[in-house]
């Protein structure tokens, strides 16, 4: 996913560039990035799609703009959750890498940390990278455009401040072109004509530089009536004199202390006649890597007592890891002026480099020849540790495999320094630094791609390039691949390469040009594998391009030890180990090429085998699902299990799993509906309902209304596909709370009576009562209060019937409501008392302080505010222990409402903005905006008129969007059971 809006406004998702029918979409799309990850106000919007004189139905017509947006992005595979309604507004929600504009303003965040002026360079060039021409220049708005202008003088700004500090650095030949072209926009700039005169000065084209002097000052006299500034008119007469000063520095990024080619004096005793220059030749469009190019060079520059310096850079297949040691080892080249020895030691090729002759390849190097070669493997050992023994070397070990082809080749000299690639860790190897080299980023990834295919190219497809980027994951080898396919094609535009590789199923036959391929890269690396480390990657890839926790490869191998069989795939860089969670267990992702390949390495075996473990490793999610679910509060929602089959992991891993069972939900919050598609795809209708049912309570708790709505869209359509009729109407009473929770009770009314029918067909009583008793609150909400009393009274009876008596604490508490809706106070209290006993013999402290929630209302009733503010008191507090926000918030309104009965404005605003803060999180519109309209009321009975009419506007506005426009008090919400 990845949006644009630095240059002509761009949004795709997984490959396609997103439709969007209109400039109003463009307009709301454009408004929204602008200000990502910040809520967007509504006034702003209308702003931004009439600029003035806007109609009267410009709320409506900004919400239909957004709603159309959503589909189209939903239609490109955008999470439901990427634009979200916050309170008078709307919200994007982006990541750094999927947004320009956030990459933009991050890189240049790091280069005001960075400490050196080539670091800081590095990072406002690639900030610069961000720009595909000036901002928004295709989405015409008054609004927008002062935005844009904002933006394009930021890039100028920053275009400015890197010139200037490439020019420090003595990079004067090659920021000329730049400050030509940047004096060319901006013709007053003295800062850049200043920057630019000292350029041409130090390429000694003197007079080109007083021809810009020349220039700028008859167009500041002409145009301005104004002459040069003091520091620029002094800067011409130091060029006119040729002052010393001005001279050149020597570039800081290449300052050898002699040239990298050139002979250096042996030192005495030395066997060599002549330094060895083994290195490769450098890759010339190397890109990025700043960070780990600065470690090698603090390790390389630094020192360790009595022994070698020795980085190992780890990475997985076509990382790019010896380009970068190549690029690293020859930057860092003049601190070793007796040589660099290179040594490719082919751990990943048919035959690996035996270590002795390695040794005997170096030693030759080092002029040492014929019989003077020891045989033995510790004699050649420690003859080449002697010859370095006073020597400033570098040696470069390229593709080890494992720590003992690589000990006999590490000098002991402290004044040497050994680089190493390897796709394995290395362990073994005392006092090594390990680096782990991960993909590209964005900006490096299109740099690289750029700088092959040609800027041109890039610029005129920069859709198609983004998504050439997205399927090769980031990848050096693949884009270098991609790039390479484009170069000898001239005449394929980019969407020809990107319609051939967004394919997965050909995306790995695309990838290979002449000898490079990225399926051959990997192949190398499953060639080292023991067989079951190559058969779990297989059914790893089988799980999807999501991030997973470590204990999936046991359910998949169908064995105990599967972690360290997922070590041994770290090791080997497939599979990266991405982040540890906020519960501490480590998380890890196969790089998305490489899930293809193990794809490909998974479809010769037998379909039972992996269907076989995918439903092992989806009824350890269930297991895990429901041991969750019985630890949250209000559990009503989960429905009792199907026949789908459950897998437990060992005891001790479900208690450290589970001893936060929150924090499980919000870790595995995206596997949770993966594991829903998952079973969808296999055909696992039961797992897929039971699955999709357990998260319920947990997205109730979080209000995670958009993926409760999707994994229940998903499963319901498998179960009713199947003629699974239990599972889909426990999916149909999810979906009936849900959109009752939104406010769509005709949807909610014909998902739960469809719910009902499919109850009674399959003799699901329980089931049966929850769906009536979720129905009586639409009845209630509606205001047919005689047909929500019977439908209570229905759910009861059954209830009472089945023995369920959490299901009967319940609806006996939702009696008292009725009751006290007519009046009837001695009724309403008997069946809260009723509902209090039950709760608390079943040891319910969540239904509880719902019961008690509600007795309050009644306490209020009778004039006794006291006793309504002990009952909301105690179940705040239980609300709050059990992190129940939404309940909480309810809680709150009512002290809100009984503190307001009393006049007493100082304790009933606190506590209703606290509610109304909630409310308006959860995206409770219509709850929030009670609250605001009581404190508005408060604010009136106290004289307090202009706030009076600040917070009703607000309450008003919440109503207007929800369609309510003549509403002057808010209908009471349904809570939580």
């Amino acid at each position: 996913m990845r949006f644009g809006l630095l240059g002509p406004l761009h949004a795709q998702i997984a490959g396609r560039a997103v439709l969007l029918n209109g400039p109003r979409q463009a307009k709301m799309l454009a408004a929204l990035l602008i200000d990502a990850n910040n809520v967007v106000a509504m006034e702003r919007l209308v702003a931004v799609m009439w600029d003035a004189n806007a109609p009267a139905t410009a709320v409506r017509q900004v919400q239909d703009a957004v709603s159309g947006l959503r589909r189209n992005l939903a239609a490109c595979g955008a999470p439901g959750t990427l634009i979200s309604t916050r309170r008078g507004g709307y919200e994007i929600h982006l990541a750094q890498d999927q947004l320009d504009l956030l990459e933009f303003d991050h890189e240049r965040h790091l280069a005001e940390k960075h400490t050196t002026p080539l670091e800081t360079a590095g990072a406002l060039r690639r900030a610069l990278a961000c720009w595909r021409g000036d901002a928004l220049v295709d989405t015409p708005s008054q609004v927008l455009e002062i935005d844009a202008a904002r933006l394009n003088e930021q890039r100028a700004a920053t275009h400015k401040q890197c010139l200037a500090i490439e020019l420090g650095l003595g990079l004067h030949r090659e920021v000329i072109d730049e400050l030509t072209a940047l004096l060319r926009e901006h013709p007053y700039d003295e800062q850049v004509a200043e920057h630019l005169m000292v350029a041409l000065y130090r390429c000694r084209r003197q007079g080109e530089a007083l021809q810009v002097y020349e220039r700028l000052r008859r167009t500041l006299a002409d145009e301005l009536g104004v002459d040069p500034t003091p520091p620029l008119q002094a800067l011409h007469r130091r060029i006119l004199t040729a002052d010393p000063a001005l001279a050149a520095p020597v570039p800081s990024h290449a300052r050898p202390a002699a040239p990298p080619d050139s002979p250096a004096p042996a030192s005495p005793g030395s066997a060599m006649a002549m330094p060895v220059r083994q290195l490769p030749l450098d890759v010339p469009d190397f890109v990025g890597r700043a960070e780990v190019l600065a470690e090698i060079a603090g390790l390389l520059g630094g020192s360790a007592p009595n022994r070698a310096r020795v980085a190992v850079v780890v990475g997985g297949p076509g990382v790019g890891k010896s380009c970068l040691v190549t690029h690293a080892a020859r930057l860092a080249s003049a601190n070793f002026p007796d040589g660099q020895l290179y040594l490719n030691l082919a751990a990943t090729s048919d035959e690996p480099r035996d270590p002795g002759l390695m040794l005997a390849e170096a030693l030759r190097a080092l002029s040492i020849a014929g019989s003077a070669i020891p045989n033995a493997l510790s004699e050649r050992a420690a003859l080449y540790r002697s010859l370095l023994v006073d020597r400033r070397m570098l040696v470069v070990l390229d593709d080890a495999g494992h720590a003992d082809q690589v000990l006999p080749l590490l000098p002991g000299a402290e004044g040497c320094a050994v680089l190493i690639t390897s796709r394995t860790l290395l362990t073994q190897l005392p006092g090594a630094r390990h680096i782990d080299l991960d993909v590209l980023s964005p900006a490096e990834a299109r740099e690289l791609f750029t700088g092959i295919v040609g800027r041109g190219r890039v610029e005129r497809e920069p859709g198609e390039a983004d998504a050439i980027l997205d399927c090769c994951g980031n990848l050096p080898l693949a884009i270098r691949i991609a790039s390479g396919k484009l170069t000898g094609r001239p005449a394929w535009s980019l969407r020809v390469l990107r319609e051939r590789i967004e394919d997965e199923s050909r995306r790995l036959a695309e990838l290979r040009i002449g000898d490079l391929s990225v399926r051959a890269s990997v192949d190398l690396s499953l060639r080292l594998l023991p067989a079951d480390a190559v058969r779990a990657l297989s059914l790893l890839g089988l799980l999807g391009a999501y991030t997973l926790p470590g204990w999936v490869v046991g359910p998949l191998l169908d064995r105990p030890d599967g972690e360290e069989v997922l070590d041994t795939l770290v090791d080997a860089s497939l599979v990266r180990l991405t982040a540890t969670d906020a519960l501490g267990e480590p998380r890890y992702r196969l790089h998305d090429l490489i899930r293809t390949c193990a794809m490909e390495a998974a479809a010769p075996l037998p379909t039972a085998d992996k269907r076989d473990a995918i439903i092992r490793v989806l009824s350890v999610w269930l297991d895990l699902v429901g041991r969750g679910t019985d630890r949250l509060p209000g559990g009503l929602l989960a429905a009792a299990p199907g026949s789908a089959p459950r897998r437990s992991l060992p005891d001790a891993v479900v208690d450290r799993l589970m001893a936060d069972p929150i924090g499980w939900f919000d870790a595995e919050r995206d596997n949770l509906l993966g594991a829903v598609k998952l079973a969808v795809d296999w055909g696992l209708d039961e797992l897929a309902w039971e699955l999709a049912a357990g998260t319920a309570t947990y997205y109730d708790h979080r209000c995670l209304y958009q993926d409760w709505q999707h994994g229940h869209r998903l499963a319901l359509d498998a179960a009713e596909a199947a003629g699974n009729a239990r599972g889909a109407s426990v999916l149909l009473r999810g979906l009936g709370q849900l959109h009752i929770y939104q406010d769509e009770f005709d949807r909610a009314t014909r998902a739960l009576e469809t719910s009902i029918e499919l109850c009674r067909d399959t003799g699901d009583k329980r089931g049966e009562a929850l769906s009536m008793a979720t129905l009586s609150t639409v009845s209630r909400v509606q205001g047919r209060d005689d047909e929500a009393l019977e439908r209570v009274e229905q759910a009861l009876t059954i209830a009472v019937g089945e023995g369920d008596r959490h299901i009967e604490a319940q609806l006996s508490c939702s009696m008292g409501v009725m009751r006290l809706m007519q009046g009837r106070l001695e009724e309403a209290e008997s069946w809260f008392d009723g509902a209090l006993r039950l709760a608390t013999a079943l040891d319910d402290e969540h239904r509880m302080a719902v019961v008690l929630r509600r007795f309050s209302r009644l306490h209020a009733e009778r004039g006794d505010p006291d006793e309504a503010l002990r009952c909301l008191g105690q179940a705040l507090a239980t609300f709050e222990k059990l992190a129940d926000e939404r309940c909480a918030a309810y809680t709150l309104l009512e002290v809100g409402r009984v503190y307001a009965g009393q006049d007493d404005r100082d304790r009933a605003s606190p506590a209703l903005e606290r509610a109304a803060g909630l409310f308006h999180r959860h995206g409770d519109r219509q709850d929030e905006a009670t609250c605001w309209q009581l404190i508005g009321d408060l604010d009136a009975a106290a004289g307090v008129h202009d706030l009076a009419h600040h917070h009703r506007s607000r309450a008003l506005r919440l109503w207007q969007t929800i369609g309510e426009m003549n509403q002057t008090e808010a209908p009471a919400r349904p809570s939580s059971p």
